[in-house]
Formats: structure tokens, sequence, C-alpha cells
């Protein structure tokens, strides 16, 4: 019996394994983690960073090794029921620090939610990986960061890498151009708010939101901003929900501008890559490699 065990036993070894344990067309990072640095492990921290009067909530995943490692800062969308924190980890598997937060009264972050505060925040943000003594602490270096955000988040990651000259590069994942909303009928658009959900929000309601965004319609237009995104690195990812002519248009206007470091995609996904997660870390760790080789 212990004989024809181990040769049913060596047979089995012998047959070919799955396709995805043999060689996975993947990068690492998503399958394996990174060997262990006892020294200068991978770590998580809360942090509070400084913006408008308040400090608003964060935290940092750092890789292993004594660094200074690049880092991206991870813009959530509206209301941010999907943070992409599968994302982060994979990111940080590859080696980048990842710094997510909430903006100001939205998931606990104190204040009052508003659209224009979404931007000063990630400005806050940026200031906060750059600070010396932050930097140090988490192991960044200052000088490779990159901006990228989902839906909403990728509205704040096209207007603020619009201003920022030193950022390393932008994602921008399933944006939506709330400058764009800003030409609805005031109750469709309040309606639309509404349907996202207010629960994780402070300070607002659908009325307060679509007002902001009327008023404020032709300054929150990303479409406007594609001359000052010609010159950085800019992944834009699209997705089957109806905003993908927003950042096709977008992209049309880049490249219309001049733009030569701009690469696009469209994935047959739901808003929130729901089942195309594997892909979308597959895609961006892809494309920050690029930004480390400088290809």
């Amino acid at each position: 019996m212990k004989l024809i065990r181990i040769t049913i036993a060596t047979a089995l070894l012998a047959l070919p394994l799955p396709a995805l344990a043999q060689a996975p067309d993947l990068p690492a990072a998503i399958y394996s983690d990174p060997p262990a640095d006892k020294a200068h492990p991978a770590a998580m921290e809360v942090v509070h960073i400084p913006s408008g009067g308040v400090e608003i909530n964060g935290v940092v995943y750092i890789p292993a090794g004594a660094g200074p490692h690049p880092a991206v800062i991870l813009c959530h969308g509206l209301p941010g029921n999907e943070k992409s924190l599968d994302l982060a980890q994979a990111m940080r598997r590859a080696g980048w620090t990842v710094i997510t937060f909430n903006y100001r009264g939205s998931w606990g972050s104190p204040g009052q939610y508003r659209f224009g505060q979404n931007l000063e925040d990630a400005d806050a943000v940026l200031a906060f990986a750059r600070d010396p003594a932050n930097a140090a602490k988490l192991r960044i270096d200052p000088e490779r960061l990159v901006i990228m955000g989902h839906s909403m988040g990728g509205w704040v990651t096209a207007l603020t890498a619009a201003k920022d000259r030193k950022l390393l590069g932008a994602a921008m994942i399933s944006a939506a151009n709330l400058g764009a909303f800003g030409q609805m009928p005031r109750e469709q658009l309040a309606a639309g708010m509404k349907a996202n959900g207010q629960e994780a929000l402070a300070g607002t309601s659908p009325e307060i939101m679509a007002d902001e965004l009327i008023a404020k319609g032709d300054a929150f237009d990303f479409l406007k901003a594609a001359p000052a995104l010609t010159n950085i690195s800019l992944f834009i990812l699209s997705s089957d929900d109806g905003l993908a002519p927003g950042t096709d248009a977008l992209a049309a206007n880049i490249r219309d501008s001049g733009g030569t470091k701009l690469r696009t995609l469209h994935v047959a996904t739901d808003h929130s890559w729901s089942d195309a997660r594997v892909r979308l870390q597959t895609e961006v760790l892809r494309w920050l490699e690029t930004l480390k080789t400088g290809e």
C-alpha cells in the first residue's frame, strides 16, 4: 500500500501545473510577498495631516527596506466606498510607500465636506510627504511622488497634477469630471449626489453639493487642465461606467496640446473594477515601473 501511494504521488508531481502556478504573467508583487527586512520591516502608520485648520486622517503603508522609497498619494472617490486598499498593498509590495487619506468631512476626518477642499487636502498630503521630518520617519523619497485617484479622486489627481510640477507621475482610474456635472439641472444633480451615499460625509447635503458643482463648474472642468498636463507622465484608465467619454476627451486635449507622456487603457469592467482588480493592479504596477526606469 505504501508503494502504491508513493507511485501515485510521483505521477501527480509529473503532471503539468496550472498556468498560474507555473509562471504567471503578472508582477510578482501581486502574488508574492517581498523578503522580510528585520532592520527595516514593512509597516503601517496612522497619521494626522494638517489641512484647512484641522488634521485629516491618513494611513501610510511603508514597504520593507531602509529606503527612501518612492511614494504614491492615493485619493478615494465620492464618498469613497472603494478605497483601493488592495491596490495600495500591491504597490507597497512593489516597493512604494502609499499614503491614503480621507478628505475633510469624510470618513471621520474633521470638518465639513466640500469638493473644493478635496483639492486643498491633496495639496496638504503632498506637503506632508515632502516635509523632511515626515519623509525621514516614513522612509519617503520626497523627490519621487506620484498622485493617483479613483473616480472623484481621479478628478482630484488631474487638477492637482496640472499645477504641481514636481510630481513624478499621475494616474486616473475611472475618473469623473466634476466640471461636467455642474452643467446638469440642480434637481437631477442633487438626486445623483444622494444616490452616491451621504453616510460617510459630514456637514453637507445633496443640495449643497449640487450648488457647489453648479457654481464652480468651469473651475472644476478637468478638460481645461489639459495644456498643463502635457509634460507629466499620466496614465488614464477608463471602464464601462459612462465616464470614459470624459477621460477620452481629456486624453485627446492633452495630445492636441503636444503631450507625449500619456498612456491610456480601457477595460470592460464596472466603475469599481469589481471583476478586474488583478488587472488593475497589474496595469498600475507596470506603469509605476516605467517611472522608475524612465521609459
